[in-house]
């Protein structure tokens, strides 16, 4: 069986704030290249890999917490971020504290949780769930404006295939797409990680110049097509 691999030479990531390298074995960001400048006492790492939430003083570990993360079909976006808002009680799905970070394609957080069970699993729609009593403390600890640091691969899991998109997707692997299509010349609209129509044209008009199925749907031939996997 022939084993796949992604490609990333030179992918036009940086508008995203995307930080990756095709060279580590575990699909791991390189954090000795930040793209956000460090500001502040505290930083956040989280991995999801590990289900592990790192805290930061001047650099050095101060807390880890377990946490739960994005199931593969809505992962847990993969980039650098910051804390850019904190509320109170949104509810019991969210638990007590929100942490909202400013991932340009979607409402994504780091929160507490009415399903305990959940934590140190892949299970919740791409934001990063706590033990309730571990999310009251981070939220009193960090302030807005810290820097969060999600390690990982922006396609996923090296050992599996990437997901299939289509339209009403939305995730830092759509906003790959649009770069590769814009870059190509088929698509001119925004790169915001949303796929809706105009992606949808866009991705048509390549796969019938590349004599495949005009379906809309980024299959892994597609992937290999735009040169993003092997």
């Amino acid at each position: 069986m022939i084993r796949h691999s992604f490609r990333l030479a030179l992918i036009p990531l940086l508008l995203a704030g995307i930080l990756i390298t095709a060279g580590k074995a575990d699909g791991y960001a390189d954090s000795s290249l930040p793209i956000v400048a460090d500001q502040g006492l505290y930083s956040i790492e989280v991995y999801p890999l590990y289900h592990q939430l790192i805290v930061r003083a001047q650099g050095q570990k101060f807390k880890t917490y377990r946490v739960a993360v994005g199931n593969p079909s809505t992962p847990t976006p993969a980039g650098e971020y910051r804390i850019t808002y904190k509320g109170e009680n949104w509810g019991p799905s969210y638990g007590p504290r929100w942490l909202g970070l400013n991932v340009p394609w979607g409402s994504y957080g780091i929160h507490g949780t009415n399903k305990p069970f959940s934590i140190g699993q892949h299970l919740s729609h791409g934001c990063i769930r706590m033990n309730n009593r571990d999310v009251l403390e981070l939220y009193d600890l960090i302030p807005i404006g810290t820097k969060v640091t999600i390690f990982g691969h922006v396609l996923g899991d090296l050992r599996d295939e990437p997901r299939q998109l289509a339209e009403g997707d939305v995730g830092g692997d759509v906003q790959l797409i649009q770069s590769r299509l814009k870059s190509a010349g088929y698509f001119n609209g925004s790169c915001n990680g949303k796929f809706r129509a105009d992606t949808s044209a866009a991705l048509k008009r390549f796969q019938r110049d590349r004599s495949l199925a005009p379906n809309g749907v980024v299959s892994p031939k597609v992937y290999e097509e735009l040169g993003l996997w092997e």
